[in-house]
């Protein structure tokens, strides 16, 4: 076959894979909400979230997962598209032509590190920051909670062995009035707690840490053998336990490739940190390999000239090629983390695994 005809049938295949790499994503990206559904919905009903704020939740979700989400959809796209051609019996008729298998697998190679420059960049940078932005979101969350499942004349229970009641709520600036509360953390006897007015007030400088609901003008009672009751002008009651008293940091998951590198030159005392920021740096350069190795493999058992396979090919075996991977990443990344084995060797090793069986699959149909 001639050059041109070669570049033809390169350019047709590219351009087949490129619909099924935005479906791929499109449907993994909804795998992953489904999981989320649960949580979300709760932050919904319970937590009074608006769908502004859970819409800034699944945004943050799915660009902290974008990195890990490429190579899943581009191998969904190179085994569909090979695996259509080869059930067609397209890969046939272009072998039989004279078209050389590198030219079939070129198409696949170039997307994957067009993919991979992407997934790079979202991974050392951009996923980072929406990772973060998901930490903080989450935090301020956690110190609007009182606030929000607090509801007018309804007694609220889960403040840590409390039962909150309330007249009037007033959720955007966190005021109360006419407060009832019945707190059982005191022991065996526990207080009641009244008071005419209440506000929540989060900690702004630390988020995620203690909620308190200052309450004013009101009466503390206490019923075991005597009655004792304590008027107050104000008095504090604490709805979250002390997380601790520093600010939260961020956390590897949030830190930028450069930032790892940054942390990893510092004289490290904890040892546990460091194989955290070395699985961390590793990880991120693993996966965005994972786009050519997974080409590979999609090319190698997509070109299959079996046809009762290659039906049986396309999103069945691209979920279990999947399952496979993660399972030996999981594995892999747990070895590290504990230093059962070195870091490099435990988070390569299932991109090594998987990129022998890409270029034993190639090997098989290269002729």
């Amino acid at each position: 076959m001639s050059i041109f005809h070669g570049k033809k049938a390169a350019q047709y295949i590219f351009f087949e894979m490129l619909p099924s790499f935005i479906l791929g994503l499109m449907v993994f990206i909804s795998i992953i909400l489904m999981f989320q559904v649960l949580r979300l919905t709760e932050f919904a009903l319970v937590h009074g979230v608006t769908l502004k704020t859970i819409a800034e939740i699944i945004g943050y979700v799915v660009i902290s997962l974008l990195p890990v989400l490429f190579p899943m959809a581009l191998l969904f796209s190179v085994l569909l598209t090979y695996g259509r051609l080869s059930q067609d019996s397209e890969i046939v008729a272009m072998k039989a032509s004279g078209l050389p298998m590198g030219t079939l697998l070129l198409p696949a190679i170039v997307l994957s590190l067009f993919v991979g420059a992407i997934s790079a960049q979202m991974s050392f940078n951009i996923a980072p920051w929406g990772n973060r932005q998901f930490e903080v979101l989450y935090s301020r969350l956690a110190n609007t909670k009182a606030g929000a499942v607090i509801k007018e004349g309804t007694f609220s229970e889960g403040f840590f062995d409390m039962v909150v009641y309330a007249n009037e709520v007033n959720s955007d600036k966190g005021l109360l009035k006419n407060v009832f509360i019945y707190d059982e953390k005191t022991g065996d006897v526990p207080l009641t707690i009244i008071s005419k007015e209440g506000e929540i007030i989060p900690d702004k400088e630390r988020p995620g840490h203690d909620i308190l609901l200052r309450l004013k003008d009101g009466e503390i009672h206490r019923q075991a053998k005597t009655h004792t009751k304590i008027s107050f002008d104000t008095y504090d009651v604490r709805f979250s336990e002390p997380v601790n008293i520093e600010e939260k940091k961020k956390s590897p998951q949030s830190l930028t490739l450069n930032e790892v590198r940054s942390r990893l030159k510092e004289d490290l005392k904890d040892e546990e940190l460091e194989r955290t920021l070395r699985t961390e740096y590793h990880k991120r350069l693993a996966i965005t390999f994972l786009c050519v190795v997974f080409a590979m493999i999609g090319v190698g058992l997509g070109t299959t000239t079996n046809r009762r396979a290659a039906k049986a090919g396309g999103m069945i075996l691209c979920i279990g090629l999947i399952i496979l991977y993660w399972t030996l990443y999981v594995a892999a990344e747990g070895m590290a983390r504990s230093g059962s084995l070195p870091v490099p060797v435990a988070i390569w090793a299932p991109n090594f695994i998987f990129a022998l069986l890409g270029m034993e699959s190639l090997r098989r149909n290269w002729n």
